[in-house]
Formats: C-alpha cells, sequence, structure tokens
C-alpha cells in the first residue's frame, strides 16, 4: 500500500543527522522489506536545500509520479527519498510548488519596506539546522532589521555569522570534514571571513543588482548604489551553503555509503540508482567514496544542477595538474553512468555558487581591476576555476559525452559507462531570482533520463 505522501509504491525513508547517523529503525525497513517485495531497481534521491522533512517528500513524490507510466511494464522499481537536515531560505520559489510551502506572507514584509530581513520561517530554519544556535540566529535577525550605519555592525555581523555555521571542535564533522575535500575546494572555514565584512557585502549586494527578487523576478533596479545590508543577508545565506555542502558530504560518505553497503548485503541483486538536487548531488556522489569495496550494486548516478564543483571527478585539474578533484576516479565505482544534468538557466549556480566558492577560497575581493561584470554573468566573469557541476556539466574528465536533452532519450544514445553531461536547459528553465531554474527538476523529461542511466527493464 502506498505511503499517503508518496505517489509510487513501494517507497522508503532513509534519514541521517547532521554527521551522517542514520535512524536505524527506517534503515532495517528498508533491509527488510526491499527482498520480499522482489524489487529490482531501487531509485534513491536525495533532495538539496529543503527546510523540512514535508518538503523533500513532496519532491519525490512530484519527481517520482511519472516513472511508473514511463518505465516498461516488467520493471520491479522501488524508491528511497534521502532525509538529511539542510537548508533553506523560504525566499526561494521552488517552481509548481504551492507558494505556502516555500513562503510566507512573513516572508514579503522585507521587500515591502525595500529592507532586506529574516522572515519567522527562514529564523525556524536556521535555528533547526544549526541546533544550539538560536541566540545567534536571534541577534543576526536584529542586525539585518536595525541595518546600522556603522562599519563595526557589520563587523559584529560577520562574526555572528561565523560562529553561526562553525563545527563544534568535538563534532565528528570536525575531523571528517578536511577529508572530504580535495584540491579543487578550499580547506577550512572560508576566507569571505578573514577580511572586511562590509567590502564582502558590497560585494555580494553588486552581484544581486539586476537578478530581480523572488516577489519580482527579472526586475531591474533603478541606479542606485547597492544597500551593503542586502549582500550582509546574501553572505548569510552563502555561509549556510558552505556549512551544507559540508554537511552533504559527510552525509554522503559517512551515512549513505555505509548504507548502500549493508543493502548490499541483505539483498545483492537489487540494482541501485542514486539521483541527488543540488547539494543532495553532492551527497550521492561522496556516497560512492563511503561505499564498500567489494560493493558493486550501484548501476547510475544523475545529478540534478549539483551545486559543487565541476571538477570533483577529475584526476588532474587544468589550473593545477598536480591537484585532482575531490571524487577524483570515484566514478568508476559506478557500474554504469554517471549522467550530470545541468542548465544555463540556474541562478543559484551561475552567480552565487562562484561568487561563494570564490570568497571561500581566496581572501581578496571578488572584482580585479580590470574584469568588468557588465553583460556576463558572474560564472563567465570568474573563468572556469570555480564553476559548478550543475552550470556547465562534468569539466576535465577525459571521455566525457556531453549531449542535449532531446539526444540522451533517444533509445540507446545514452552511454552505458563513464561520465556524460547533458544540457537539461529545455526543461529546466523556470524560477525567479536570484537563484532561476536551480529547484525546476520535476519534469517527466528528467525522469526519463534516470531511467535511461539505469537501464532499467
Amino acid at each position: 500500500m502506498a505511503d499517503p505522501e508518496m505517489s509510487v509504491s513501494p517507497y522508503w525513508e532513509l534519514t541521517f543527522d547532521a554527521d551522517g547517523d542514520t535512524d536505524g529503525r527506517k534503515r532495517d525497513r528498508l533491509l527488510a522489506e526491499v527482498n520480499p517485495l522482489e524489487v529490482r531497481d531501487l531509485v534513491v534521491f536525495a533532495h538539496g536545500w529543503n527546510n523540512d522533512r514535508s518538503m523533500a517528500t513532496e519532491l519525490y513524490s512530484r519527481f517520482f509520479a511519472p516513472i511508473p507510466a514511463l518505465a516498461p511494464a516488467t520493471a520491479r522499481i522501488g524508491y528511497v527519498g534521502v532525509v538529511w537536515p539542510s537548508m533553506r531560505f523560504t525566499d526561494e520559489p521552488i517552481p509548481d510548488f504551492p507558494r505556502s510551502m516555500t513562503a510566507t506572507a512573513t516572508a514579503a514584509a522585507p521587500a515591502e519596506t525595500g529592507r532586506p530581513g529574516l522572515d519567522k520561517d527562514t529564523r525556524h530554519a536556521l535555528i533547526e539546522t544549526f541546533p544550539g544556535r538560536a541566540t545567534v540566529v536571534e541577534q543576526i535577525a536584529r542586525l539585518l532589521d536595525q541595518q546600522p550605519d556603522d562599519e563595526r555592525a557589520f563587523e559584529e555581523y560577520g562574526g555572528l555569522v561565523r560562529l553561526l555555521v562553525e563545527v563544534p571542535p568535538d563534532a565528528p564533522q570536525a575531523g571528517f570534514a578536511a577529508d572530504l575535500l580535495g584540491d579543487d575546494e578550499p580547506e577550512g572555514l572560508p576566507e569571505m571571513f578573514a577580511g572586511s565584512t562590509a567590502a564582502v557585502c558590497e560585494e555580494f549586494a553588486g552581484a544581486l543588482v539586476g537578478h530581480g527578487s523572488p516577489e519580482s523576478p527579472g526586475a531591474v533596479a533603478e541606479f542606485a548604489l547597492p544597500n551593503p545590508w542586502k549582500g550582509a543577508q546574501e553572505l548569510l545565506r552563502q555561509a549556510t551553503y558552505y556549512a551544507m555542502k559540508r554537511r552533504a558530504g559527510t552525509v554522503g560518505e559517512r551515512g549513505l555509503g555505509p548504507v548502500l553497503g549493508r543493502l548490499a548485503e541483505a539483498a545483492p541483486g537489487v540494482r541501485v540508482h542514486l539521483v541527488g538536487h543540488s547539494f543532495g548531488a553532492r551527497l550521492v556522489s561522496f556516497a560512492l567514496r563511503g561505499l564498500p569495496k567489494e560493493v558493486g550494486t550501484v548501476k547510475s548516478v544523475t545529478l540534478l544542477q549539483g551545486a559543487f564543483s565541476h571538477y570533483a571527478f577529475a584526476e588532474k585539474l587544468p589550473h593545477d595538474t598536480g591537484a585532482g578533484g575531490a571524487l577524483r576516479g570515484r566514478q568508476s565505482r559506478i557500474d554504469g553512468p554517471l549522467v550530470c544534468c545541468y542548465s544555463q538557466h540556474d541562478g543559484a549556480l551561475s552567480t552565487f555558487y562562484p561568487l561563494a566558492s570564490r570568497m571561500a577560497g581566496e581572501s581578496q575581493g571578488l572584482l580585479d581591476a580590470d574584469r568588468s561584470f557588465a553583460g556576463l554573468s558572474v560564472a563567465k566573469a570568474l573563468g572556469p576555476k570555480w564553476g559548478a557541476m550543475g552550470h556547465d556539466g562534468v569539466q576535465a574528465v577525459p571521455g566525457t559525452v556531453r549531449l542535449t536533452l532531446a539526444e540522451a532519450l533517444q533509445p540507446a544514445k545514452l552511454p552505458t559507462s563513464g561520465c556524460v553531461s547533458v544540457d537539461a536547459a529545455a526543461v529546466v528553465k523556470n524560477g525567479g531570482g536570484p537563484v532561476g531554474a536551480h529547484s525546476d527538476i520535476c519534469h517527466a523529461e528528467l525522469a526519463r533520463v534516470v531511467l535511461a542511466a539505469g537501464r532499467i527493464k
């Protein structure tokens, strides 16, 4: 019998905490039931920036819904939704989702006054995502609301944001996080906190100009100096981005990977297909690092608007041939293809991912004296060093096949192994500023990509 919250059956949920520890009861239910139900193919989906279980469940239900009709009649498919403690600001719209699920009337209050601020739902999400930091969240909210015209206030704000996202020294993530980084990613706390907070906020504010807002996507502001407090809210967003990126890797390697190993022992005949959106794409990719060496049951990995380095799987980095990506060579753990879907309409990955990555890795300002952003996306202006999977696909991996979505959906066109970059801009195209189409992934065409990648029969 189908879960009343879910469009497909059988469906299981796997839940992990920030350190990758799993809910044993839910894991054991999956291990006990998958064989008696004669599941042959198991699609495991990990969400990105969702701030509660209900939103993740809604995403899974919408994405999975077309699969039974698209799959061959002989297919025996099971479904798993991964739930992990992530964070998504409530002013980021998700196309076709009820607005009540993604934002509330309180979120509009700052826009009505033209002043940045934190609505009550975002405050709640921050408190839930960073347990024990409620006082810090309230102090951050107070400064965003008051906007003191004082550089000391910006430095206080920067210190509070840093305190919010820091991992306690005795937490499992503290010793684990450094090993999650390859030479394509900076180690330690982002350098954006090392210099002037006011200067960083001014640069974020400048990047926001012309990107509109969730309430008026695409709107172009009248000529005026950017409000650095608008950039201060973006600094908070990007600091939580950094923390969630680190957490996704931890949950993937320390949590999901070992569970897949247990699944291979309990049900060796079940073929596993990993799917991840945004930081969930990073999560399922890092699960390959946590997969026991003898396990060969992962038959495909599909990344939807992946929010991590496009060099993650590279043996050598173009800008540093003595270094490699955090997941270099891990695609060999897949008995099938690694398919990366990307879109030029993803504002989160074309603008704020490279901006935050650059600021996380270098303390100097974003803009060089001779560089102009006029007419360019931030990704183009900064160059490829800071790019994301979901912006332009897998990079610097020899033999990677590049296809349009239409080509990928042709019979037998999708390769059966290796890395594949699929331009999904034909369907991943809707969404307001500042994140654009980053969450526009619930399309039958993308469900078909998962089926084709997994060779599900």
